[in-house]
């Protein structure tokens, strides 16, 4: 585990950092008492004047954000002159937990725009509330598109590339413009170079930035004039956060309590966070354990001085041995 950066107030110092030795250990798995495992990873905490208030291993390495880069996503859509507001927006930039609200707005979506779901062209998939894909598959249900997590995103920009009259067959390619569009919004708004692109789990192009630009781009979200398009989309998550992930989720439990906050988790691991007043933090954990995602977050905001009661329910992560809590997986930093 390492300190804080002494003296690191801004990304140029970061960046000019000898390079790390092993990625401090943000959170350890306990049971009965003994450490049986460790997650090791990297987070930055952003001050409310954009400084960096702390730097735990390397926040200058390149990550992709998975679904912590939707919010800049649904930017470009209104970028593209797509108009969203409300629930619509919020589930552009969502990875739901496909319940059934959030799979009846995506139907709606689609019907406003005219075509249905076979041409989203993310993967099928069960919901990713382990409740409602129980309950899917004890009915006799399998996976579908509309269910999948990023079916709100994938519906917005067919209906931003309808709007813009660009092609809908390859709403997915690198190139495509919507796609250029995003590339863009990634870079003006995290202040960073996409030094890779990939492909996410959902099809769409992924754009690779450091962390800091990450907490970066969330806090220009939070701090952009009203109306504009940055300003809108966090304004819209924030007002519907059960839209954003879902009535079981810790991205919605923080943006209700919270009051001003944004919040989106991304696949493997990694977490974005911006407060009203500039406050931001993004962090990755290396080997993808989502387990580890509500204790480090728990632990990021209060050191960003964050105190609400929600931090103890974001943060509790129990260990079960024979059906009975043995140990927890608890933040190490």
């Amino acid at each position: 585990m390492t300190s804080p950066a002494a003296g690191s107030n801004d990304a140029s110092a970061i960046s000019s950092a000898p390079a790390p030795g092993p990625a401090p250990v943000l959170a350890e798995v306990v049971r009965s008492g003994f450490v049986e495992g460790r997650h090791r990873g990297s987070l930055v905490l952003l001050a409310a004047d954009g400084t960096v208030q702390a730097a735990y291993g390397d926040v200058r390495a390149p990550v992709f954000p998975r679904s912590s880069n939707k919010p800049l996503q649904a930017v470009a859509v209104l970028r593209s002159g797509l108009e969203l507001a409300g629930e619509r927006l919020a589930l552009a930039a969502a990875s739901h937990s496909g319940e059934r609200f959030h799979l009846d707005l995506v139907r709606k979506m689609l019907a406003e725009y005219g075509i249905d779901e076979t041409a989203l062209q993310c993967p099928a998939d069960l919901p990713l509330d382990p409740v409602e894909g129980e309950a899917r598959l004890a009915s006799g249900g399998g996976r579908d598109r509309i269910s999948m997590n990023c079916s709100g995103k994938h519906a917005a920009m067919l209906g931003a590339c309808l709007r813009a009259g660009w092609s809908t067959d390859d709403y997915l390619a690198p190139d495509h413009p919507l796609q250029r569009l995003v590339h863009d919004v990634v870079e003006e708004t995290s202040g960073e170079r996409v030094v890779a692109t990939g492909t996410d789990g959902c099809g769409a192009p992924l754009m690779a930035i450091p962390l800091v630009g990450l907490a970066r781009a969330f806090r220009q979200l939070v701090l952009a004039a009203p109306g504009t398009p940055g300003r809108r989309v966090a304004d819209a998550m924030r007002a519907h956060p059960e839209y954003v992930a879902g009535t079981r989720r810790p991205d919605t439990w923080l943006m209700r309590e919270v009051p001003g906050s944004l919040s989106k988790m991304g696949a493997e691991a990694v977490q974005a966070v911006a407060l009203p007043d500039g406050r931001a933090l993004a962090f990755k954990v290396d080997d993808g354990a989502l387990r580890t995602l509500g204790p480090v977050l728990a632990r990021a905001l209060d050191l960003l001085g964050v105190d609400s009661p929600v931090l103890d329910r974001i943060g509790r992560t129990p260990l079960l041995g024979g059906g009975h809590e043995v140990g927890e997986v608890r933040a190490a930093f």
